[in-house]
């Protein structure tokens, strides 16, 4: 049954796959969430995927296409990101964890697959901290920008030279989720939270089964770095995949497929 307030649409350029959304608040907070059901009949996992900063769900309905051939899909559009309206407060990673974790028990899941992109797995990351009894296993695919490399001017020019390698229809996505459905006001407000987050510092106490993901191309989130950051997890796996920063979109069906991979351990 399909909830209150979701309305449906047909991803045209994902394979023919349906998906329903719905706008969901909690507090001063909104989110939109995207629902893929499950094609094929019977049970599989849920997959509850994040966005990084600027952008929205959208880049991820290729590879939600693909998840939703084993399990339901979730997309989650972050508060001021996509179709969620601009909060018009102040939002840190914490909050969005926060969100995050309220959408997962609005929904009913237990214990789904958690995937992070980018800001994303900085999301996600802080719930397997702060909730560790809403998931079990999470995806951290390139978990956000080296210690290093956090500066404003460094990272827009490897957004830019690693975003000549994306699929054009990837660079129109990014370009209007970040100029006209964020804005720059916002992106800019986020900024500081996104390179003020230690990542590192968090990565021990992570108790979920944790697969750690980058693009072998992928100059915002190298490989050294993504490979840091599974060693820092107890029992993480790594896994490489073909492409530049946005792995979902040039190449779904292979980081699909290692989610999938991943869900069954």
């Amino acid at each position: 049954m399909r909830p209150r307030g979701e309305q449906s649409y047909r991803v045209r350029h994902s394979r023919g796959a349906t998906f329903y959304t719905s706008r969901r608040a909690f507090d001063d907070l909104t989110v939109v969430v995207k629902r893929f059901p499950r094609i094929a009949e019977g049970d599989g996992p849920a997959f509850v995927l994040v966005h990084g900063i600027g952008v929205s769900s959208r880049y991820y309905h290729p590879a939600a296409a693909e998840l939703a051939k084993v399990g339901r899909v979730f997309l989650v559009d972050l508060p001021g990101y996509g179709a969620a309206p601009d909060p018009r407060r102040d939002v840190s990673i914490a909050d969005h964890a926060a969100v995050l974790a309220s959408v997962l028990a609005d929904s009913g899941l237990e214990n789904p697959v958690l995937v992070g992109h980018s800001m994303g797995a900085q999301v996600v990351s802080r719930l397997a901290v702060d909730s560790p009894g809403l998931t079990d296993r999470i995806v951290l695919m390139a978990p956000t920008m080296p210690p290093d490399e956090r500066r404003v001017g460094r990272a827009a020019w490897l957004l830019i030279a690693d975003g000549i390698r994306n699929p054009v229809r990837a660079n129109l996505i990014v370009a209007w989720d970040y100029f006209v459905r964020c804005g720059m006001p916002y992106f800019f407000r986020q900024l500081p939270h996104l390179f003020g987050d230690r990542i590192e510092e968090r990565l021990a106490g992570i108790r979920a089964s944790t697969l750690v993901l980058t693009g072998d191309h992928d100059l915002v989130v190298p490989e050294p770095w993504a490979r840091s950051v599974a060693d820092g997890i107890a029992g993480a796996r790594f896994g490489l995949v073909k492409g530049p920063h946005l792995i979902m979109f040039s190449d779904p069906e292979g980081v699909a497929r290692q989610i999938v991979e991943h869900a069954a351990r």
